[in-house]
């Protein structure tokens, strides 16, 4: 699993017109090719009556799935202009589909190609970005006279809290980076003086906001 990667936050589309044509970008995740044709061919059935619905994605780790479709656009116009934006955007796990009308003033193939990777973009632009970091959630227990001064301090700290549980004990799940576990077990047994209980759950990814849009 890779410590930390960028991709799009989710769904998410966006709509701009060039000489008469207009162009629908739609954005989304997918982990798997399977996941990503699904996106398309539901795009496609969407704008049934649209003039080309093309695609592009980037999937893995090591972008070792990689697919663009011109879907009747001059080779190269259309599909690689969108696949080229992911790659420079660092962005894995990634699906386009840019939706073109025909509005009958054609482009040539520059400016089609500079259509298509500014379809794209807008589109990423509206969706947003996410940094995804790997994280180990590290659950904390302890009794409720603790709970307001923990919950200030992690609140103001560089962890991020997931989830608190009101059970009998109140308990903490705190999303934790590997090279930041030790000190945070450290710094849990001092503010509670020992009087906590700490174990590690499972490893997943945080998601944050990213600002590397203009990229």
């Amino acid at each position: 699993m890779l410590p930390t990667y960028y991709t799009v936050t989710g769904y998410g589309e966006n709509e701009f017109e060039i000489q008469k044509s207009r162009f629908i970008a739609y954005i989304d995740r997918a982990e798997t090719e399977e996941e990503a044709q699904e996106f398309i061919q539901s795009i496609k059935k969407k704008n049934w009556n649209a003039n080309h619905n093309c695609s592009a994605y980037l999937i893995g780790e090591n972008d070792h799935i990689q697919k663009a479709n011109d879907d009747g656009e001059p080779s190269g116009t259309a599909g690689v202009p969108i696949l080229e934006v992911l790659k420079k955007k660092h962005l894995k796990d990634t699906v386009v589909v840019i939706t073109r009308y025909f509005g009958g003033i054609k482009l040539g193939a520059g400016g089609l190609i500079r259509a298509y990777g500014k379809a794209t973009s807008e589109g990423i632009r509206t969706t947003g970005i996410v940094k995804r970091t790997l994280t180990s959630i590290i659950h904390v227990s302890m009794e409720y006279t603790l709970l307001g001064k923990i919950e200030n301090e992690l609140r103001s700290s560089i962890y991020t809290v997931k989830q608190i549980h009101y059970n009998e004990l109140v308990e903490f799940e705190v999303y934790v980076k590997d090279n930041q576990k030790e000190d945070f077990k450290e710094w849990m047994v001092d503010l509670t003086n020992g009087k906590s209980t700490l174990w590690e759950g499972e490893i997943t990814y945080l998601e944050e906001e990213s600002s590397i849009l203009d990229n």
